[in-house]
């Protein structure tokens, strides 16, 4: 159930069913009923509902709940555009089999229900919801009434999540089969509530044929890969991790990021630091270790281990001037050190309108596959970085904008925020969803860099590692609630991996 699926995919799925012998007439008529169980759910009986209809098979998915509520002992009108019936199609057989009120959007008062049904347009709309159909999802919202929706709230782009229009807000929202990109993505996360996936009949083996690349990120598609050390294992087969450091008044990020490191499971974390932030690092742990790290010629010394075999660059490190370029220079040390690697911040803000030459460092490094560089940036990092980038699609899904950046790059990209979403080169995506706002705080970027690093320190492939990061960096912040800061969050991180490892059969 992990998988999601576009508007054009899920269509895909009704024409496969289709073509094994189940009607669009059948799909539509279980479509409704799960409808109308889910309108139960919200609306006490002899309620009064109205649903709201539009021309195609949405409204007809709304027809068909309207005559089954009403059979049921509800209170039903139904509302279309100009007050007219859906004439062609499966939507118009079961349009034509409602003998009751057919009152026009135009029209239409709200205060008079219990519950409002949203029929009016699918996951697949294609154009901004104006006129007449817009006006009404207006007065609905100001209404304060309970909204269910189906498939998606009407106005709602299934693949991008982004508001075609105007769209009302859902208390629930009813799809079928698979979910869709939208119920994940944001603004859509939050506009469609509760989420129930309906089984109307399609058979999940028409997935193999479809293959589609996006997914929830669960622990389904990461779980076998956790590294766990075995019984003659020893620091360095648990992976070492090398955190690059800033000066004194910067190192705090570097910090959070080796503690994190340490506590994902990280076997030797070592700290790779100017004179000047010795001592402060010191003073925060005595696990981490500590290598001086004043010049470019120190930081080749120090990669030329190769037992350290993840690298962490960009958190605190400087982003102007002179500094600047050393910190691109380290960049690209780090690439071509050929190591498990993370860039994060700064390592990604130094090459605003520069991102051909990471393009063309990862290229000429040949990363094994599989395993390529990790890049983690918010929202401005991520438009510093695609800028000017030859090549870049600036899509409106956010999915596709990390797909096409990924590929561009030729590293695994997690693209922060409320719904954080993993791309890989290969063309796969993982939306997060158990992340939480308490999270949008100083430092946090920082933890889930050091996190990563572990887990890819430890055999773990990129995009698998980036995933499962992701995942467990937003558990914690789950698991503690409210109020909390980044120096929380790398015990609650270890508290996490703690439970998931208590049914790891390994």
């Amino acid at each position: 159930m992990h998988r999601l699926l576009t508007p054009k995919e899920m269509d895909h799925a009704d024409r496969l069913t289709g073509d094994s012998g189940t009607s669009v007439l059948t799909l539509m008529e279980r479509a409704g009923r799960a409808v109308a169980d889910q309108a139960m759910r919200l609306c006490l009986r002899a309620g009064r509902i109205i649903l709201l209809c539009g021309p195609g098979n949405n409204g007809g998915d709304g027809f068909v709940a309207a005559y089954i509520l009403a059979g049921r002992g509800y209170a039903v009108d139904v509302a279309t555009l100009n007050g007219l019936l859906p004439v062609s199609g499966p939507a118009g057989a079961v349009a034509r089999c409602w003998k009751g009120n057919v009152l026009p959007f135009s029209t239409l008062v709200f205060d008079h229900y219990d519950l409002c049904v949203d029929a009016v347009f699918g996951s697949g709309l294609t154009r901004d919801v104006s006129g007449e159909a817009a006006a009404c999802l207006q007065r609905l919202s100001q209404s304060g009434l309970k909204n269910l929706a189906v498939d998606v709230p009407s106005g709602l782009d299934g693949e991008s999540g982004r508001v075609r229009g105007f769209a009302a807000r859902a208390d629930l929202t009813v799809t079928f089969f698979r979910q869709k990109p939208a119920h994940f993505l944001q603004p859509g996360r939050t506009l469609c509530g509760e989420v129930v996936v309906a089984d109307i009949g399609i058979d999940s083996s028409c997935l193999a044929e479809i293959a589609p690349e996006t997914m929830i990120n669960l622990p389904a598609l990461w779980y076998q890969f956790i590294p766990l050390p075995g019984t003659t294992s020893h620091k360095y087969q648990r992976g070492s991790v090398l955190v690059l450091s800033n000066r004194l008044e910067y190192s705090g990020a570097s910090r959070l990021a080796a503690k994190a490191a340490l506590r994902a499971g990280a076997g030797l974390v070592t700290m790779a630091t100017p004179v000047d932030a010795m001592t402060a690092h010191a003073a925060s742990s005595d696990a981490i270790m500590l290598r001086r790290c004043d010049t470019l010629q120190d930081f080749t010394h120090l990669i030329a281990d190769t037992r350290r075999n993840a690298l962490v660059i960009g958190p605190g490190l400087a982003v102007e001037g002179e500094d600047a370029d050393t910190t691109r220079s380290q960049v690209l040390l780090g690439i071509g050190a050929k190591r498990a690697l993370v860039l994060d911040a700064s390592a990604l803000t130094v090459f605003a309108g520069r991102g051909q030459e990471l393009v063309d460092m990862v290229a000429q490094s040949h990363y094994r596959i599989g395993y390529e560089p990790i890049v983690t940036p918010h929202e401005g990092e991520f438009a510093h970085l695609s800028r000017g980038l030859k090549g870049f699609e600036p899509h409106e899904s956010k999915c596709e904008r990390a797909r096409s950046l990924s590929r561009l790059l030729g590293c695994v990209v997690v693209y922060k925020g409320a719904d954080t979403v993993i791309a890989s080169p290969d063309g796969r995506a993982a939306i997060n969803a158990n992340g939480t706002s308490w999270l949008s705080t100083a430092g946090s970027g920082d933890v889930l860099s050091g996190l990563v690093a572990a887990l890819c320190a430890g055999g773990m492939p990129s995009f698998e590692a980036a995933c499962m990061a992701v995942w467990c960096h937003a558990q914690a912040g789950q698991n503690l609630g409210s109020y909390f800061t980044a120096d929380d969050l790398p015990h609650a991180v270890s508290q996490v991996l703690r439970e998931l490892l208590e049914g790891h059969p390994g």
